[in-house]
Order: C-alpha cells, then structure tokens, then sequence
C-alpha cells in the first residue's frame, strides 16, 4: 500500500472517532440504548445493520476463497434473501409483540427458563466457534496480504493484524454501543459494495469478459461431472450434493437470519412493524449482491490464476490477492476502507450481541437491582473472555477445514438444526411443549457438538498426517475406510463411518431427528397455558394485534418482497 492508501485508512479511522464522540456526548440511558440503539431504528439503518454485520470476514474473504476453491456451489447459502423476508414477514411480529432484548429471551416467553438458558449457552459458543475466530482469521489473512508485511517485531504479521482489530473494535463497541455500529453500517456498505464492483469490473476487464470467465470455469470439471458453474450438482458429490444442498443449506439460512441473536438484534432495534419489516426487505435486497461482488470474483481469481495472471497460495488468500493486484494507488485505500469497515462493524456486532445475550440471560436474571453501569461492566468483561476463546480456538479451526467458508457452514449446521427446529414448531404450534422445546435444543447441540469432536479427533488421530490439508484425499481416505475398516479399532471404525455421512445429510438427519423428538415429548407432556403463548403462536394473536400486523404493511411491500423472489429465482434457472 502507498502514502496515500494510507492517509485514507487513517482519515477513515478519523470519522469512526467522531461517530463514537457523538454517540458518547448522547449518551446511553439504559441497555435498552446501548444494546438496541433505544429502539428507535428505521428501516435504513436497520437494512443496512443487517447486510453489514452479515458481509464481514467470512465474506471477504471466505466467500471469495469459497468462489476460487469450489465456483457457484455455496451459492445457495447467498441466495437467501428470501430467508430475511421470512423474518420480516412471518418472525417480526411475534418478536414486535413480546419487546425481548435477545432470541432466548423469547424462548423463555414461549416455553420455559431452561430453553432460554441453554439457547444463550449456544449462542456463546457458536460465537466462540464461528463468529469470532472467523472474523480475526480473516482480518489477519487480509491485512498481511494486502500490506505484504510478512513479519514485525519478529511476530507474523497474521497475529498483530488480527490482535489489532480486536483491540481497535472493542474500544469502538464499548465506547459508542449499538447506536455506533449502525451508523458505521450506514457508511460502510456503499463503501464495501462500490469497492467490490470496481474489482468485478476490472478483474474481468483484465481477464477478457464474462465469456471467457465462464469458459475457464465450466471447463474445469468435479470427478463426477459438474462444473465450477454448477449450483446444482450431483447427488454423488462428497461436499455439495443437491440432496443435501437446497434443504441443509435453508436449515442454516433459517437459524440464522429468523432466529440468530447476531442477525435479529437489528430488526428488535426497528421503532415498529413497519420500520423493522422494510428493513428487513432492504437487507434481502443487499443481500442479493455478495455473490456477484465476492463470490464471483472467487471464481475470477480462479481464472486470473489460470491463465498466469495473478498468484495466491490459497484459496482464502483469493480476495487480498484482488484487491493488492488489480486497484491502483489510492484506490486500494478506499477499498480497504470497505474492507476494514466490514471487519470492524461485523466484529463490533458480534462483541455487542455477545456482551447482551451474557448480560441479560445470565447474569442479570440473578444478579438482581444492579445500576445500568454495573450490567454494562460484566458484559464487556464477558465479551473480552469470548474474544480471547475465539482466538485460542484458530489453531483449530485452520486443521478442520481447508476453506473458511466452507468451514464456517459445516460448523454452523452442527448448530441450526435443533434451534431452527424449536422457533419453528414453536410458532407453528401451541400444543409443543415447555419441555420438549427444551429438549429438541440439547438433542439438536449434543449431536452437533458431538459430530465435532469427532471430526477433530479423526484428522488430529486417525487420518493419516501425510494427508493434511488434501481434502480430496482424505475424504477419499474415509470413504475407503468407511467401506472397508480393516486396521482400525471399533472407536476408529465408527468415527471414520460416522464422518463419511455428507455434513449436509448429517445436518438434515439432525433436523429430523428433533423435530421427531420435540414431537413425541409434546404428546407425553403439559403444554403452556394458553395465556403464556397469547399472540406468540400462528393462530393465537388477538384481533388487536393482527389489526396492528396487517396496518404495517402495504402493496409496495408485497411489490418489492415479489421483485427479490423473482430475482433469487432467475438466479438459480441461470446457474442451475
């Protein structure tokens, strides 16, 4: 990067002060202003909290690397615009109504303070396991790529880079709260989606067009027959089969954006139906975009890298690789602006939805009459525990999966299932009961996490270490041992049968699994009374709140919600 790229990314950080200046002299009354912005939101900010909190590093830099490893086959995971409508259409509601502060809240309010508890439980957790040591992997990974600084202080620059951002984004997040972070959403998706398309123009104006991206792509072929270009693809494939794809993927999509703390605390900040329902239409709109301004560009980096154009070590490094190779001198800066907006506004997200869900389902249930200082104090503390976790666990993380992207949907569907289950059938639903929404949570996380271990336990023990880091090799490995087990204990056996089940089919078993659960408990125990799910059930709200549902909305929001649904559609009849 040059003097100027510099100046800009310091100009940048000059306006990130004074957006946290202003916020402070505003002062934060409560943690209903600290958390949820005083729920006062409106659709811009909200639709624009979501894509930004959404597009961080798992984006940049994972999606790209996802493009350049394996083409349009996650994909699926992007085109989920239709999934936020469902939040905004089916979810906003029930959320409105109630005024929770977080997810498990919620639960607690349809079935009982054990489902709160443990949901709060698996929120921490997934932010430790994904959100977290996601995001400072590829802050690390992107900075050193760009910069080129391969070390400082005798340290890899990977770790000051990341370890930098941490610092950097807790400051700003306890100092400016939520009302900080969708301002800086606000400022930062024009940014993050400008720089992106000004990449797609000039890498395919260097590579020779579309047609000739296309032509590199749909020539280089899987072993059973698909393209880089193919969304849908064989049921025989090992990683993205189309039996597993279209319903594993929806599984995680529905967890995430109707029922993720991270995603839903923005809609809960909406000042009303209205407000919270058309940014979530806004969101699905800006949601439409990271394939064509990440994960195509993946695929360019394929092609560039074909035909001698660019180099990258791997796939992850594909969107550094972009911006540090194609963006002139001044440029580069502003882009890396977006880049370092992205990371700090999705991190922030993930350090205030983290500091809220202990604050407010752990400790403050019984640590009662505290002042609104003290409960902000624990939840900081609470936040930098989570952060240094997430950090312990990137060693990990790097040994479990070759792309982050792809690593970051394997652990998630160990983690939906069992959530999208309960939220699910608990609206659907008043005769599901307190009990058996419990239940379907930690049938759902035992499985997954167990699912987990194994893995781990398979490539650090079992796999042969000469095949780290060749996915293809070891899945190949697995499959033979899987069919034949021969020099294998009964544990290695069954580890090695049990992870050559696809991550998808395993994840839909799983969903099955307890939705089955959590209807049998239901038959066997008390349901709610019928005061505790007034309003919180598909058929239980009274004439008052369906009037006050119904007057949120009108034609131009159906209009806009059918233009999104056309576009996913056209989408997929393209790629298919």
């Amino acid at each position: 990067m040059a003097l100027i790229d510099w100046i800009l990314v310091g100009l940048f950080v000059a306006v990130l002060t004074v957006i946290v200046i202003r916020v402070i002299i505003q002062r934060d009354k409560d943690t209903q202003d600290y958390f949820l912005a005083g729920r006062d939101a409106t659709w811009l900010a909200i639709g624009a909290s979501i894509f930004a909190s959404n597009i961080g590093s798992e984006h940049l830099v994972g999606l790209t690397g996802a493009g350049a490893e394996s083409g349009m086959a996650m994909a699926h995971w992007e085109m989920h615009g239709w999934l936020i409508l469902v939040l905004g259409w089916v979810f906003v509601p029930f959320y409105e109504r109630t005024k929770v502060f977080t997810m498990p809240e919620f639960l607690e309010r349809r079935y009982n303070s054990g489902a709160r508890m443990f949901l709060s439980f698996i929120s921490l957790v997934s932010y430790i396991l994904t959100k977290v040591a996601v995001t400072v992997y590829a802050g690390g990974v992107t900075f050193k790529a760009v910069t080129g600084i391969e070390s400082m202080f005798g340290i890899d620059f990977f770790w000051i880079a990341g370890i930098g951002l941490v610092l950097l984004t807790g400051l700003f997040t306890i100092l400016g709260g939520m009302k900080a972070i969708m301002y800086t959403a606000v400022i930062q998706a024009p940014i993050l989606i400008g720089g992106s398309i000004l990449i797609l123009i000039l890498g395919l104006w260097k590579l020779g067009g579309w047609n000739e991206l296309m032509t590199i792509c749909n020539a280089q072929m899987t072993p059973h027959g698909n393209s880089m270009t193919s969304l849908i693809r064989s049921s025989a494939d090992p990683d993205f089969p189309w039996t597993g794809v279209l319903l594993g993927s929806a599984i995680i999509g529905f967890w995430y954006w109707c029922t993720d703390q991270y995603i839903v605390q923005r809609v809960l900040a909406g000042r009303d139906q209205t407000q919270a329902r058309r940014g979530a239409i806004f969101g699905a709109y800006l949601k439409l975009t990271p394939v064509f301004i990440f994960l195509i560009p993946g695929m360019m980096a394929f092609a560039l890298k074909q035909k001698g154009i660019i180099s990258f070590n791997s796939a992850d490094e594909a969107y550094p690789t972009l911006v540090g190779t194609l963006l002139p001198v001044g440029l580069k800066g502003l882009v890396m602006i977006g880049i370092l907006s992205a990371l700090l506004s999705s991190l922030a997200s993930k350090f205030n939805s983290s500091a809220m869900l202990f604050t407010i389902d752990f400790y403050q249930k019984y640590i009662k009459d505290k002042s609104p200082k003290h409960y902000l104090y624990v939840g900081r503390v609470a936040t930098a525990v989570i952060v240094i976790l997430g950090i312990l666990w990137i060693p990990v993380m790097k040994g479990i999966g070759k792309v982050l992207y792809e690593y970051l949907q394997d652990v998630q569907s160990l983690i939906a299932p069992g959530i999208a289950v309960v939220f699910l059938l608990g609206i659907l639903s008043k005769r599901v009961t307190p009990a058996a929404g419990l239940w379907g949570l930690i049938t759902g996380f035992t499985l997954g996490m167990f699912r987990l271990a194994v893995k781990i336990i398979s490539l650090k023990w079992i796999v042969p270490a000469e095949l780290a880091g060749n996915k293809a090799a070891i899945n190949g490995w697995i499959a033979e041992k899987a069919a034949n087990s021969e020099g294998l204990n009964a544990i290695q056996a069954f580890s090695v049968k049990l992870m050559n089940i696809n991550w998808l089919h395993y994840e839909i078993y799983l969903f099955f699994v307890c939705a089955v659960i959590v209807i049998i408990i239901s038959m066997f125990t008390k349901p709610a009374e019928k005061e505790q799910v007034q309003g919180l059930t598909i058929g239980s709200a009274t004439p008052e709140q369906k009037k006050e549902t119904r007057e949120s909305w009108n034609k131009w929001d159906l209009i806009h919600t059918a233009i999104i649904l056309s576009i996913i559609i056209a989408f997929y009849i393209y790629f298919w």
